[in-house]
């Protein structure tokens, strides 16, 4: 989710809408709008405004307490994936790197192959 999701999320969770935050940051709401649209990056100073408006902090738009975001780790960093992977248990963990070194032996395995075939 980006940030301008995360403020849009945040912002109808406290039952309100894109006129109230933008009356009360002084913006036109069109420009509040692009915000949440993600067309538009707002500058740190506008996020604290923001933040301030609908009553959560700044970094609210950073974390996010809903556990089903992070299932689909597809489109997450390498990094991500692991801090991700650090939150489950030890069986899991485990269950996972069985997994990672089974697809390493095979395309090992495949690699061999493949070289071995092309040599001869």
């Amino acid at each position: 989710m980006n940030i301008g999701e995360r403020i849009k999320k945040l912002r109808e969770a406290r039952g309100m809408t894109q006129k109230e935050v933008a009356l009360s940051l002084k913006m036109d709401q069109s420009q509040y709008s692009k915000i949440e649209k993600g067309k538009t990056d707002p500058t740190t100073t506008t996020l604290d405004k923001i933040a301030k408006a609908i009553g959560v902090e700044i970094a609210d738009f950073f974390i996010s307490n809903d556990p089903l975001e992070d299932v689909n780790s597809i489109d997450k960093s390498t990094l991500q994936k692991l801090q991700i992977l650090e939150q489950l248990d030890e069986d899991e963990k485990q269950s996972i790197f069985k997994i990672i070194d089974g697809l390493i032996s095979k395309k090992k395995l495949k690699d061999t192959l493949s070289n071995a075939l092309s040599g001869a």
